[in-house]
């Protein structure tokens, strides 16, 4: 297939373009390669696919050096012409798109960033898909949508209508805008609640990076919630299987949904929601541990109150992934953790 990934200097659409890459589809990346957190890692990322960063100019394609099956743009989702000039040029077959103002806590900071990447960037590949043919589209939602709700499992057939952060609440705004071209314009959209990712070239944002940062510069990490956190850490490596048997098996009207009962998980559209977990959740401290076992010292913690915006558990039920593409993820935390650090060591020359 032909097909474009947004978020491509991000850290699961790098491994995303890279798998898709070897497996021999053509693959068209894009990224805005914004500042939020180190740009080191982004174009490093985009070194590992052969796009380099002297070669980058806003708004044309470049050429990797290394695969001939792969071209980057770099592009901002705000920007409408841009995006239907490419989508015009390109006829993909398929688009995933992973590019979004990310983290929970930076949405308390910077919400209008979330509204321009999120809910307008958002739209403009939806309208781009509705006129330049493109009906399989697949992105990323999260499992911050949940928000209030302390049902677990979390399970896509649960409510999601009380988000705590603007992070969560432009991620629900994005299935429902979905929902809404998959109904009026039969693109068939599915989305995926992603689950606490993590993994080598993770980002910097996240716990795992800043825990072996900070433990390999001597100094103490903050546990938040006194370290009473339950999250559903899914490595890298699964997360990209899973997202690569979505692209390859496009969402389908469900024949028995009915609209005086309706699954929000799916419709009669070809609409379609999943959890992309681990389905097992591992205690803030074991995961700490496991920093502390593939690091060889312990880390001295300073234990903080839960954060805003933060929600104390995160657990994927993930039996529609399973049932429906035979979804297995395998990685072990300790091992997951491992290879994370040996990435670190030899990125950050540590």
């Amino acid at each position: 297939m032909k097909i474009l990934v947004t978020g491509t200097a991000g850290f699961i659409g790098s491994h995303l373009a890279n798998k898709l890459i070897a497996r021999g589809d053509e693959v068209v990346g894009l990224d805005s390669i914004n500042d939020y957190y180190d740009q080191r890692v982004k174009y490093g990322r985009l070194e590992r696919s052969g796009i380099t960063k002297n070669d980058l100019e806003y708004g044309r394609l470049v050429h990797s050096a290394t695969h001939s099956n792969y071209r980057f743009i770099k592009l901002q989702l705000e920007d409408k012409a841009a995006i239907d000039k490419l989508f015009e040029n390109e006829s993909f077959d398929a688009v995933c798109n992973l590019a979004a103002q990310a983290g929970v806590r930076y949405s308390l900071q910077n919400p209008q960033a979330y509204i321009d990447a999120n809910i307008v960037g958002f739209l403009n590949i939806l309208e781009a898909c509705r006129h330049f043919n493109v009906e399989n589209l697949s992105y990323a939602s999260s499992s911050s949508v949940y928000g209030l709700n302390e049902s677990l499992p979390f399970s896509t057939s649960d409510n999601v209508d009380h988000p705590i952060s603007l992070y969560a609440a432009s991620k629900k705004s994005n299935e429902l805008m979905a929902h809404t071209y998959s109904h009026l314009f039969g693109i068939r959209t599915t989305g995926l609640r992603f689950f606490t990712v993590y993994g080598p070239w993770g980002r910097p944002d996240m716990a795992l990076f800043l825990f072996t940062k900070a433990a390999l510069e001597g100094r103490e990490i903050e546990v938040f919630n006194n370290g009473n956190m339950l999250r559903d850490f899914t490595y890298i490596d699964d997360i990209v299987e899973g997202i690569t048997r979505v692209i390859d098996n496009p969402a389908t009207g469900r024949s028995a949904w009915r609209g005086e009962k309706p699954d929000p998980s799916s419709s009669s559209a070809p609409y379609k929601i999943y959890n992309i977990g681990n389905n097992n959740p591992v205690k803030l401290m074991d995961f700490i541990q496991a920093i502390e076992n593939a690091l060889g010292k312990e880390v001295p913690k300073k234990m903080m109150p839960l954060q805003a915006g933060d929600v104390p558990a995160t657990y994927a039920d993930v039996t529609d992934l399973v049932e429906d593409l035979d979804y297995k993820p395998a990685t072990p935390v300790q091992q997951g953790i491992y290879n994370f650090v040996k990435w670190y060591r030899e990125f950050f020359k540590v």
